[in-house]
């Protein structure tokens, strides 16, 4: 058996929605990540700390990239995603309320039974997202 090389960690997620208008909107104006990029109805990408959202429209990806300098390979989901980004219990309250105050209803809060708390919530085009406590599965220094 060999050595693997090691994973660092996750630098991209991506997501899928076909109103990249809404989902512009929603991640940028709302949750309030800076944005990478825009291109057309193709995709728009936003930073968020060490890693990179991709919000990426299927109708657009499914076919791969037209730019032979950038060959990437056709790619796509169809139907709601999941993605958790990491937050203080503090910092989950405060979502939550402004979540609410904005129009986007919670759909679970609680603690997990290690004692993270993690609210969940639906972005424009349906994808689950959720908020926790890093402490959901590492241990707090």
């Amino acid at each position: 058996m060999t050595d693997k090389p090691i994973l660092e960690g996750i630098l991209e997620a991506a997501l899928y929605a076909e109103d990249l208008d809404a989902a512009e909107r929603f991640y940028g104006s709302v949750l309030g990540l800076e944005k990478i990029t825009r291109v057309d109805d193709r995709h728009v990408f936003f930073r968020v700390g060490e890693t990179v959202l991709l919000i990426f429209n299927p109708d657009r990806t499914v076919t791969g990239s037209s730019n032979p300098d950038l060959p990437v390979p056709p790619h796509g989901a169809r139907g709601p995603g999941h993605l958790c980004f990491r937050a203080s219990a503090a910092q989950i309250s405060a979502w939550a309320e402004m979540l609410a105050a904005e129009g986007f209803g919670i759909e679970a809060d609680f603690h997990w039974p290690n004692g993270a708390r993690s609210i969940y919530f639906r972005d424009p085009a349906g994808n689950s997202i959720e908020m926790a406590e890093s402490r959901l599965w590492f241990e707090e220094e």
